[in-house]
């Protein structure tokens, strides 16, 4: 039987990049990796090349099953020039290989539901707004959870794709929700993420619904805005048990604020204003279970004898998992752990 392996990528757009994808058929394909061969496309159509040099390679990193096809796969790759270098719009490619096991991350992915017809979030009604937040938060019955159906669904697909969601919820404001993705490896997170995103989106077609990665979708409004929220440990936060240790990262990652925000999404200062569950962006503050802070120290860190996780909450819902997965790498190795 002919297999359908759908490569997928990320474009060269910017500030925030898009997910592109094409179909290869490939007779006796086994579903392994090195099965998948390097593909090309035309870089002059996606802002990744002139076009009198438009070639450009798709080099596969992840396969996965594609639950929404008869005998289809998934297969996530990095973008390289003609030459074999990584593009430039290569996010992937700034996490360093003998960083990438060490480092665990579980990425918190908020995001709305658009209605196509009326660009409002389902719940919505046409030129105005639903009841204030406060009812919607991890809601249920039709007059509070809105989008369910699809939501559920995607939840099914990532579970068969192989995917490790940890967990949905309806989120604070109407027609938001969150999925959460663990891995071991920042590479592995950041495939899971986009591939989420990717099922997401595909679904999204058959609702007739896009999905809004702005972190302020609704303006400068008193409702909330989206986040990826970035929990992360390695070996040496695992085994600490000092809390000096987790004060000694706190305090680098407060000395580096423009690394980060400079790779955690566009528009995330109509986000990080200070109200609504968040730190101001060019201010810098961490404490325990504090979700007002730019780092929170999960009670559960403490509890388990200084050993665990943090959990940076300032990533946008726009951001590359990569490229904020690479910052935060850096920065912990900066503080000497």
């Amino acid at each position: 039987m002919k297999a359908k392996l759908e490569y997928i990528w990320l474009d060269g757009y910017k500030p925030t990049q898009s997910l592109r994808s094409k179909t290869m058929i490939r007779s006796n394909f086994d579903g392994s990796l090195e099965s998948c061969p390097m593909w090309s496309f035309d870089g002059s159509s996606t802002e990744q090349a002139a076009g009198n040099a438009s070639d450009c390679l798709l080099k596969p990193v992840e396969v996965f099953p594609d639950p929404q096809r008869n005998n289809g796969f998934l297969v996530m790759t990095e973008v390289l020039n003609a030459d074999g270098t990584p593009h430039v719009s290569n996010g992937r490619a700034t996490i360093g290989d003998e960083d990438d096991d060490d480092f665990w991350f579980g990425f918190e992915q908020e995001y709305f539901l658009w209605d196509t017809s009326t660009q409002l979030p389902p719940g919505f009604p046409p030129g105005g707004y639903p009841p204030p937040q406060g009812p919607y938060y991890c809601s249920v019955g039709a007059k509070n959870a809105f989008g369910r159906d699809m939501v559920d669904e995607h939840l099914d697909v990532c579970l068969e794709a192989g995917l490790n969601v940890e967990g949905i919820n309806a989120e604070v404001a109407a027609g938001q929700w969150e999925f959460q993705i663990f891995a071991k490896g920042a590479k592995r997170a950041g495939d899971e993420i986009w591939i989420a995103r990717y099922l997401l989106e595909r679904i999204g077609e058959k609702y007739g619904m896009g999905i809004n990665w702005h972190p302020k979708p609704l303006g400068p409004t008193d409702w909330n805005g989206s986040g990826m929220h970035a929990n992360f440990s390695n070996g040496s936060m695992r085994t600490a048990g000092k809390k000096e240790v987790f004060t000694e990262i706190c305090e680098a990652f407060g000395g580096k604020i423009t690394r980060h925000i400079d790779v955690y999404g566009a528009d995330n200062n109509q986000r990080l204003t200070g109200l609504h569950e968040t730190q101001s962006i060019d201010k810098f503050s961490y404490g325990v279970s504090d979700r007002g802070a730019s780092i929170r120290i999960p009670v559960s860190t403490i509890d388990d004898g200084w050993k665990g996780r943090l959990e940076d909450r300032r990533p946008a819902s726009n951001a590359d998992p990569y490229k904020v997965a690479s910052a935060i790498i850096r920065t912990v190795k900066e503080a000497g752990h």
